[in-house]
């Protein structure tokens, strides 16, 4: 049994030692795999790596491989703690034989010494019989020496003598009998048998030990493969279409050709503007025949502004789609009835315009899905309400001068992508607005006044000669100066962004709800609502979202351009360009916007109930007392919270992605949300997490998604 329990402490300690060396594989293995996945991954999302639906199925595919590493992890620190239970059983079963192999044996060698010691008492014994007979029978022939050595005793005294010694002897060998027979007797009746059961009992342990290690090594075999399968491909139920994609279907959602067309038009932007085909101008100066009045030296150059107004001359001008300049030798806001026909060129009739762009040609224009800012031009008439109807367009404004549109040679087509104004550098100064309407009506004549007062008929514009057809085409078109506004240099024309350090004319941040919704008449404020819709259009998929931090200048600029004018058509952030491409900018100014709030979204009045709520443990009583408060908020705060919470909820159903998961965004936003009570601010941490985790958990059933 020694032998065989021996056997199995060697076992298990080999197993062990495979064990060992097998779990510094794998985690050498799972934690270089991790590494790759991050490297990669990171390296991937450079800008001088391919972008779109590509770096979207990359990026699952780094993140189902670093799923795989974690596998691999785990399965490596459950085989190292297989091999630590090992390395225990062995020594444990070591330590016992050494004791039981001491405490067997100790007995058997007793008996074994008392087995030789009555075998010496024995011979002794029979020594001694054997003299004290021939003593006693006169047989002297073989002790015939021995007998005449004793001088002293006589034949009587010797046998008496011998007597005795036979007489000790045999009491000797009769105790050591005894002796020897009560040692065995326990021997086989108690101590060999514990022996042997404790030795079976811990050859068995062992055994079994190293028998169970195997099975659960078998078992996180098959743990790792099936993990690393349903990472590589999920099992997906008839009711779950969302969740994570499988490998394969990350993979088959590249689309290279949108990928290449969504790069195409990325660069739009960065065209540089169009001068325009390259033409001889002749300065006024050396034609002394067409030399501007007195008034007319009071407006800007003619090379730079205005077109003919309705009934004069139309110049011919190059193929379609080039710019030009106009020629307007009039001041401010009068028709430059001073100049003759033949001086502009051959053109229309008195009374006649242009004919109106074909079909393709408007469709054209409309395509680029741009309109230009109109914000500095003087609301009336049918003006203020195309300018209207242009700041509702999904595309970003710009300042334009009058000289790259609608122009008598631009009339045959679109102005081309070089010559839009959002190409210009935003470092310019803000474009200037024109005098005002009394202004230009004492700078002209009696015989321009009568002409003026026919340019501002709304369908005699003359610097827009391609009338819009319905309100659709207002909408799309290119966003055209008025009629009464003098359209600012082209040096000094910039992009709106710039804008962003001027004065707050109609604060948002820093205000309450309540206060923006009778101002604004928006139960949901223009600014968290533009932020949601630029997160749920190209943030959702970024990791870290509203965890990462944005640009402090981005966020300032966008936050002074809300607090000057919430409506304005730049602050689209459906086009990504509006928000710097920085998405984690946005992020930032939701979350400045709703800790600048007056009064929190949940308002103050509101808080001491929140915390209460969520200190419910039933998880049914939690959701229903947080429900009965939220109904209870003012209107503006009830329509901004579900708006919120539906829009994080989306973020929640991402977290595959963008590791974003509920109690991640419950972090963030419970103060943010809940505010805080700076004498109960670290008691009250804890539970605003929980209220806001409660909160979106139970989305749907506190709020109807439609």
């Amino acid at each position: 049994m020694l032998n065989q329990l021996k056997a199995s402490i060697a076992s298990a300690k080999e197993f062990a030692l495979f064990l060992k060396k097998r779990s510094a594989i794998e985690e050498t293995h799972a934690s270089s795999l991790k590494k790759l996945s991050r490297m990669s991954h990171d390296t991937m999302h450079l800008p001088d790596h391919k972008q779109g639906t590509f770096a979207q199925a990359y990026t699952e595919m780094m993140y189902i491989h670093e799923r795989m590493a974690e596998n691999g992890m785990q399965f490596a620190l459950s085989l190292h703690q297989m091999h630590d239970d090992l390395v225990e059983l062995a020594a444990v079963a070591e330590r016992s034989r050494k004791g039981w192999k001491v405490n067997g044996l100790a007995p058997e060698q007793r008996v074994a010494e008392l087995e030789t010691v009555l075998r010496k008492s024995k011979a002794k014994y029979d020594s001694l019989a054997d003299e004290y007979d021939r003593a006693r029978t006169g047989d002297t022939s073989r002790q015939s020496g021995k007998m005449f050595s004793l001088k002293s005793k006589s034949g009587p005294q010797h046998e008496e003598d011998l007597l005795r010694k036979v007489q000790g002897a045999d009491q000797d060998y009769h105790g050591k009998v005894q002796h020897l027979q009560s040692e065995k007797h326990e021997l086989v009746t108690r101590t060999r048998p514990e022996a042997i059961r404790a030795l079976r009992d811990l050859v068995t342990e062992t055994d079994s030990g190293v028998t169970l290690q195997m099975q659960k090594f078998a078992s996180f075999n098959e743990k790792l493969l099936l993990s690393n399968g349903l990472s590589i491909s999920p099992i997906k139920t008839g009711q779950e279409s969302s969740g994570a994609r499988s490998l394969r279907e990350a993979v088959m959602a590249i689309d290279n050709d949108r990928d290449v067309n969504d790069y195409v038009a990325g660069q739009q932007n960065r065209l540089p503007p169009s001068s325009g085909e390259i033409k001889y101008e002749r300065h006024p100066v050396l034609s002394p025949q067409q030399a501007p009045s007195s008034q007319q030296s009071q407006g800007p150059p003619p090379s730079q502004y205005g077109g003919p107004p309705a009934g004069q001359g139309h110049q011919q001008g190059p193929a379609p789609g080039r710019t030009s300049t106009f020629q307007q030798t009039g001041p401010p806001g009068a028709v430059p009835g001073g100049v003759s026909g033949a001086s502009l060129g051959q053109g229309f009739p008195p009374g006649a315009g242009p004919p109106p762009p074909s079909g393709g040609q408007q469709q054209s224009g409309s395509a680029h899905g741009r309109s230009f800012s109109q914000g500095n031009m003087l609301s009336h008439g049918n003006d203020a309400q195309q300018q209207q109807q242009s700041f509702q367009q999904p595309s970003r404004n710009s300042a334009l001068p009058a000289s790259k549109f609608n122009s008598p040679t631009n009339s045959q087509g679109p102005p081309q992508l070089g010559a839009l104004s959002f190409q210009n550098s935003p470092q310019q100064p803000p474009p200037q607005q024109s005098p005002p309407l009394q202004q230009q009506a004492q700078m002209s004549s009696s015989p321009h006044q009568q002409s003026s007062s026919q340019w501002q008929q709304p369908g005699q514009n003359p610097l827009q000669q391609h009338p819009p057809s319905g309100p659709a085409s207002q909408g799309s078109g290119y966003g055209v100066p008025g009629p009464l506004q003098q359209p600012a240099p082209p040096q000094n024309r910039q992009s709106p962004p710039a804008q962003a350090g001027s004065m707050p004319t109609r604060p948002v941040f820093g205000l309450s709800l309540d206060r923006l919704y009778e101002r604004d008449g928006l139960a949901v404020p223009m600014v968290v609502y533009q932020c949601i819709q630029a997160v749920d259009l190209f943030g959702l998929g970024v990791e870290g979202i509203y965890r990462q931090s944005g640009s402090l200048n981005h966020i300032n600029k966008l936050k002074n351009m809300f607090d000057t004018d919430s409506s304005n058509p730049v602050l689209d952030f459906r086009n990504p360009e509006n928000f710097f491409h920085d998405v984690n900018s946005v992020t930032g100014l939701l979350k400045q916007f709703l800790r600048d709030l007056s009064d929190p979204l949940l308002t103050m009045e509101q808080h001491a109930a929140l915390i209460e709520a969520a200190k419910h443990e039933d998880d049914i009583v939690r959701r229903d007392s947080l429900h009965a408060i939220i109904n209870s908020l003012p209107d503006p705060n009830y329509a901004t919270l579900r708006a919120l919470a539906l829009h994080l909820h989306r973020v929640m159903d991402n977290s595959h992605v963008n590791r974003m998961n509920c109690h991640n965004l419950a972090v963030i936003f419970g103060p943010t949300l809940m505010g805080t009570d700076p004498s109960t601010a670290i008691a009250d941490a804890g539970w605003q997490i929980k209220a806001i985790d409660t909160i979106l958990q139970n989305t749907y059933q506190i709020f109807d998604e439609d």
